[in-house]
């Protein structure tokens, strides 16, 4: 199991991870072969740029009527007989949540996955109201059987091998010793399939809320979202950012098209179910969710972030987050997409992540939506710097740098003290910073730019 402290910073919990080279390596390897797998599925299309770009107009166009739009689908739903809450915060979305459930003395619950109940910490919250919470995704329940959080947010488990699992299994479901995937999965199943049978109730996240027809998609790999609205229980409740609007039916096939195939290479998710009215007899409530959405779409600069599909391309290409591992941003979404949300609900505790990224554009160039990630990323960057209180170290570096470049005397005498540090101190000073230690320095030339320029001037 990997330990991480919430309370520590992104580079010393990357430090935790990459203490397991073994891991680190596999985590590495495995997430990059999903990279290429995203590669080789959008060749396959030749107008996959032509989605993205429409992809990207539909969304930025939702998000500048987001209002009308989401009263629309509230109009369209309650015509349907869904029940549609409103919430404004994490809070609000669990209060409305253990509501519902309490009113049908529910104790029993399964669940597909929701990166939204994730974030509002909807599990805990039942739990402590006595209430199993079952969490029906195999990765989801790895983990939840681990006691630990999603390090990755369509392959949650990604981080745990078959080894580590097979001993999770023995322990928690009783199994035998085995790291056989073909048996473990047989197990799961057996296991899951009694959960799903008992249930009282489901609840899951939403894909896509579709405003013209007030209906609702859920994509999933191993059909738990629709055994678990179907197997026993009647009341459902969805779980839904008030970010997953899109305006109308007809825009939903460029979003399926691209979410697999850039979230784990595929054409097509196994399941894409349509829920647009409650089971005879039974009960369908939509949370609509903002915790903080109205802020990040009011935003100056990071409004596009509500674009996002949730399909983890950029976490699958980023270099950073390839080699430090989900766990250690601490946040429940973790890559490039994480780093700019996190802010927005603590910059102090995650001012930290803007800085975990090289700035290379790959995360960018995935999006099928067209978020600018690396721009926004860059743009935190300038805004925590701005709101920092007192001097930090490299401020005082950058600051008696920009003084020594304006003054050309002092530059002289700088470059040569440099250089003799350079060329005697060599080994303090690689090893003096984390920058250091891991860059080699160049060899110090025989004479200066100056000096050089000064010289081949007298020759002529």
């Amino acid at each position: 199991m990997i330990s991480m402290n919430k309370n520590e910073t992104h580079a010393s919990n990357s430090k935790v991870f990459l203490a397991d080279k073994t891991r680190s390596d596999w985590f590495n390897n495995g997430i990059w072969y999903q990279r290429n797998k995203r590669d080789a599925a959008i060749k396959q299309i030749d107008e996959w740029e032509v989605l993205r770009h429409l992809a990207s107009q539909i969304k930025d166009h939702t998000l500048s009527k987001l209002d009308v739009y989401l009263e629309q689908f509230e109009k369209q739903a309650k015509e349907n007989g869904l029940i549609v809450h409103w919430a404004e915060n994490a809070a609000e979305h669990n209060k409305i949540a253990h509501e519902i459930l309490n009113k049908h003395n529910i104790k029993k619950i399964v669940k597909s996955k929701s990166m939204l109940t994730e974030e509002c910490g909807l599990n805990e919250f039942l739990e402590d109201k006595g209430i199993e919470i079952i969490d029906t995704d195999l990765g989801e329940r790895i983990i939840q059987l681990a006691g630990e959080k999603p390090s990755h947010i369509v392959m949650p488990a990604i981080h745990k091998n078959r080894n580590e699992i097979g001993e999770l299994f023995h322990d928690k479901l009783k199994t035998k010793k085995s790291n056989d995937p073909i048996y473990l999965t047989s197990e799961a199943r057996l296991h899951l399939r009694e959960k799903f049978i008992n249930a009282e109730a489901s609840i899951s996240g939403i894909n896509f809320a579709i405003a013209e027809t007030g209906t609702f998609v859920i994509c999933t790999n191993e059909g738990n979202a629709d055994l678990g609205m179907t197997a026993n229980s009647k009341l459902h409740i969805a779980s839904m950012g008030i970010e997953k609007i899109i305006p109308k039916q007809e825009h939903l096939g460029i979003f399926i098209r691209m979410l697999a195939r850039n979230a784990t290479g595929q054409p097509i998710t196994t399941y894409t179910s349509h829920f647009t009215k409650p089971l005879n007899g039974g009960e369908t409530h939509i949370i609509i969710v903002d915790n903080k959405r109205t802020k990040i779409l009011s935003s100056d600069h990071f409004t596009s972030s509500l674009k996002c599909i949730r399909c983890a391309a950029c976490m699958n290409t980023c270099p950073v987050y390839r080699n430090s591992g989900g766990h250690s941003y601490n946040y429940v979404i973790p890559g490039p997409i994480g780093a700019v949300l996190a802010p927005h609900y603590d910059m102090k505790k995650y001012g930290d992540l803007p800085f975990a990224s090289t700035l290379c554009g790959s995360c960018t160039n995935v999006c099928p939506v067209k978020i600018d990630l690396d721009g926004l990323l860059y743009k935190w960057r300038q805004v925590i710097t701005e709101n920092k209180k007192g001097l930090s170290m490299k401020g005082l570096i950058m600051k008696s740098t920009a003084f020594t470049l304006n003054h050309a005397q002092l530059y002289k005498i700088s470059g040569r003290i440099a250089a003799f540090f350079i060329k005697n101190f060599r080994p303090i000073i690689t090893k003096a910073t984390p920058w250091g230690s891991g860059r080699e320095l160049p060899d110090v030339p025989q004479q200066s730019f100056k000096e050089w320029y000064k010289k081949e001037t007298k020759k002529k």
